[in-house]
This record gives C-alpha cells, sequence and structure tokens, in this order.
C-alpha cells in the first residue's frame, strides 16, 4: 500500500520521502520509535529516533544502540519530510509521530490512552488527514472506571490482606502498567515489594526524575517476614511461580484491561482483577479518532476488522493494517531483567 507520506511495507511503517520506519519490526537503517515496549522497539537498527524521556528506557531494553532524541513538539526536517513526537499517554515517555510531506499530514499513533494517569505525560490530539491507530481494545464492552475508582479498590483489597496477615501480590507488565500502580496506592498500608523486572524500570525511571514512592527490591536474601502485610509488584509470568512463594500466605490478582471480561479472569485464576489498562478504551479509541480530525484511518493491532467495520458506518474511511505489533498486556509477559 504506497502513498506520497507514508507505505505500508513488510518492514514496517515507512516514509519514502524521509527514508524511515516508524516501530519497524524487521531490521532497518533509521527507526523513529513511539515507545519502548518490546513489540515497537526491536533491536537490530541500524540508528533510532525517539523522544528524550524514551531514551533511557530504551538503553535499558535494547543495550548499546545508536539513538537520537527529540523533544516533544520539537520538528525535524528528514529528507522531505517534516517529523514531530506528540504525547501518547501510554506510558512515560511514549509518543505519537506526526509526518508531513508536501502538506499532507499523517500521524502513526502508537500505543495510547486519552486519560491522564498521574505519571505519563498526558495525551495531545494531533490534527492529521490520515491516523494510524491501535485497537487493542476496540469493541464497546471495554470500558475503564475512572481510576480513582480502581485505586480505592486497589487499597482497599491490599489493606485488607494486610491485617489479615497476608502478602498481596500484583501481576503488572513491567514499563508503564507496574509504575502507574505505584503512582495509585498509598504507601502508608505496608512496604512496597518490587520484582527485578519491576526495579529495574523503577530506577531508570527514577533517574529521570519521575516520582515513585519508595520501593523494596526482592532480591534472593530477601527475607519475606520481616516485611509483613506487602505489596509485591511483578510481572504476570511470575504469579504462581517459585518465585511468587516465598511470601507465604498471600491474595493475587491482576491488573489489566482483560481483566473486564470474566472468563479471562477465570482463567488466570487470580483473586482478584483490578481493571486497568494503558490503552484506550472504546470510548477513548472514539474521542481521539474524532479529535484528529482525520478522515483515512487505518487500524493496526487489536479487533481491527470490527473495529474498522464499525468506523466505516460512521463515516470515516477505514482500513486494517496488518503489522506484527502485539499487545503489551500480554498473559505470557516474560519477565525482563533480574529473575529474582
Amino acid at each position: 500500500m504506497l502513498n506520497n507520506v507514508l507505505s505500508f511495507t513488510d518492514r514496517g511503517i515507512y516514509c519514502p520521502a524521509g527514508d524511515f520506519y516508524i516501530d519497524p519490526w524487521r531490521p532497518v537503517n533509521r527507526a523513529l520509535i513511539t515507545h519502548g515496549h518490546a513489540d515497537h522497539a526491536r533491536p537490530g537498527h541500524r540508528s533510532y529516533l525517539c523522544t528524550d524521556a524514551c531514551a533511557p528506557v530504551m538503553r535499558h531494553r535494547l543495550g548499546d544502540i545508536s539513538v537520537e532524541t527529540v523533544k516533544y513538539g520539537e520538528v525535524r526536517k528528514i529528507g522531505d519530510a517534516l517529523v514531530s513526537f506528540h504525547p501518547a499517554g501510554h506510558l512515560p515517555g511514549s509518543a505519537q509521530i506526526r509526518v508531513e510531506v508536501a502538506g499532507e499530514i499523517w500521524v502513526a499513533s502508537g500505543d495510547y490512552k486519552i486519560v491522564a494517569d498521574g505519571i505519563s505525560e498526558a495525551f495531545e490530539p494531533v490534527k492529521c488527514h490520515s491516523f494510524i491507530t491501535e485497537c487493542t481494545f476496540g469493541l464497546p464492552v471495554f470500558k475503564w472506571d475512572d481510576q480513582a475508582e480502581v485505586a480505592r479498590d486497589l487499597n482497599a483489597w491490599w489493606a485488607q490482606n494486610a491485617a489479615q496477615g497476608k502478602s498481596s501480590i500484583l501481576g503488572a507488565y513491567s514499563l508503564g502498567k507496574a509504575q502507574r500502580l505505584l503512582a495509585m496506592v498509598d504507601p502508608q498500608i505496608a512496604p512496597i515489594l518490587t520484582h527485578g523486572a519491576v526495579e529495574n524500570t523503577n530506577a531508570v525511571l527514577r533517574q529521570q526524575g519521575y516520582s515513585l514512592p519508595e520501593t523494596i527490591h526482592v532480591t534472593p536474601d530477601l527475607n519475606a517476614k520481616q516485611h509483613p502485610g506487602a505489596l509485591v509488584i511483578a510481572p504476570p509470568s511470575a504469579l504462581g511461580s517459585q518465585w511468587a512463594r516465598r511470601f507465604g500466605p498471600s491474595s493475587t490478582a491482576f491488573a489489566s484491561g482483560w481483566m473486564r471480561l470474566r472468563g479471562v479472569r477465570r482463567r488466570r485464576a487470580a483473586d482478584r482483577g483490578f481493571v486497568i489498562s494503558d490503552h484506550a478504551d472504546w470510548d477513548g479509541l472514539m474521542q481521539a479518532i474524532k479529535q484528529t480530525g482525520a478522515e483515512n484511518i487505518y487500524a493496526t493491532h487489536g479487533y481491527t476488522d470490527i473495529f474498522a467495520r464499525w468506523l466505516n458506518t460512521q463515516g470515516y474511511n477505514a482500513q486494517v493494517l496488518k503489522t506484527e505489533f502485539g499487545t503489551d498486556e500480554d498473559d505470557t509477559e516474560t519477565a525482563i531483567g533480574d529473575a529474582a
């Protein structure tokens, strides 16, 4: 699928005028990256361009890479394309990428949510002619509760467990979701312990000035009995493992948009499911698309076929793009970093 702004190739979303790719899934010479999750920021590219807030996490995850940075809203001329990065609200440092060629404007959203979460840079609508959107939760059943309500439920669950002498083990993706939860919980209830994958990411974000409550890294020599009633935040894959059994009597929970579906909660066999996502819900997707003013909508990962069909009934010119983006709320997330 070719046009004069962005093309859709087997390597990724390509801009011929600037000779660069956006979130490519095959190695390329120049990659513009929306955010640091593994399905968007992959190893093997010759050079990377991302926001200054995204770069430290990318270096942490990808190692020794050649990365250039831009500030939000800063316009770069790359070849014959004008490029700028704008907050996506997905996680700290995440961006939508605006590309303008000869007056025609496209925006690649990456992943996004439109509600403020207390830690990420808030989503900024960007006017364009064509909008490439995710639709991870692109069904009407997916509607998120107010974050303050979820925080109250989460803290009540933790406090009740602590009063009963139990630990509270909460499964959450180590980049973005874990830090959002840390911004939501009440650290006065009991200590907060973190898996190495979470704590390593915390350290990178703290160094950038993001405010997080005090946490204790779970190392092999940590004595869980010295931290009664603790909240333990770990990648979903760690729950039910030998690693989690060190905490003794405990209650388990997952924090994900998928918890909206009862069947998923049953399969995960957790005591609780907290519905909280770093992706836009149905209403958020609709609002974001409307605010762009775009006529052409390209749906990438998620419920793409259903979502595109609905948009076409609403007067948009909507198409499905086949990409290799997945969901960062994957039930089978592999822990990155220290497995302690």
